[in-house]
């Protein structure tokens, strides 16, 4: 078993010792109620509810549609499937941004409906004021930098973040004040792996990267990209482990075909 799965239940403190004792953190997505008990019993870190459950979930072409009352409900789901892993629940796009007492009460709904353990949010500098409001309740806050979806208007590409050296500059300076006022986590995103081992060593908090390369302290992933649900989106940072839309096509034409030809049920199949 490994030292990972021994432990009884993943907290922020968890996380803190594993990067100072150089154990990395997985971290995966979960939105429902089902894939967060194999997700969580196979003994992961970390379970991120994450807003891409506007993409995987809803079909949404960005993260941005997501309401902060469907969080909830994808948040609440997944905790009532969790016994072991930290489960942080993304503040979806508008519930925090420029208003630091809304994003408040947006967090605060997030702990109490859904009984998430953190949020998530995206951004460095320019949303300070509302993680520091979020953080005088005592909600624990992991941050996002690099690629932030929410914001894919204003980049207006899905591609590498922080290749040129003033964006790479900023990148770090963000990384440093979320540490400073409060953040227990940060995750960086679709940026240069050197960069990204830069920050991790900077800060004393964990980094946990996605496109970030192998210098951060632990790796996440979408979990319907990594088990091949989602056959249409395969970036160079995805690692497939299975191919499940392949698996559960075949399964579902079997079951069609067994129908059709009056095959099930068959005597032991029925009362």
């Amino acid at each position: 078993m490994s030292v990972n799965k021994e432990i009884k239940r993943v907290t922020t403190h968890t996380l803190q010792e594993f990067k100072e004792n150089g154990v990395k953190i997985s971290m995966l997505t979960a939105y429902d109620y089902s894939m967060a008990r194999i997700i969580d019993g196979a003994g992961i870190d970390v379970i991120l509810v994450g807003d891409s459950a506007s993409n995987v979930m809803a079909g949404h072409e960005t993260t941005l549609p997501i309401t902060l009352d469907q969080m909830i409900y994808h948040g609440a789901s997944v905790v009532r499937g969790v016994s072991r892993a930290l489960v942080v629940v993304d503040l979806p796009f508008g519930s925090y941004q420029g208003n630091s007492r809304l994003a408040l009460e947006s967090a605060i709904r997030i702990m109490k409906e859904a009984g998430a353990h953190a949020v998530k949010l995206e951004g460095g500098g320019e949303i300070r004021e509302s993680i520091e409001r979020i953080l005088t309740a005592g909600i624990p806050v992991m941050g996002h930098l690099g690629l932030t979806p929410q914001s894919i208007y204003k980049f207006g590409t899905y591609n590498v973040r922080a290749k040129e050296e003033a964006e790479a500059q900023k990148l770090k300076e963000d990384a440093i004040l979320l540490e400073k006022i409060g953040c227990f986590s940060l995750v960086l995103e679709k940026i240069p792996a050197k960069l990204a081992g830069e920050v991790a060593k900077s800060i004393t908090i964990p980094v946990i990267g996605i496109g970030a390369g192998p210098g951060v302290d632990g790796q996440v992933l979408v979990s319907h990209d990594m088990l091949g649900i989602n056959k249409e989106f395969r970036p160079r940072f995805v690692r497939r482990y299975a191919e499940m839309a392949d698996q559960m096509h075949h399964a579902v034409a079997a079951y069609i075909t067994d129908v059709k030809n009056r095959d099930f049920p068959n005597s032991t199949e029925m009362y």
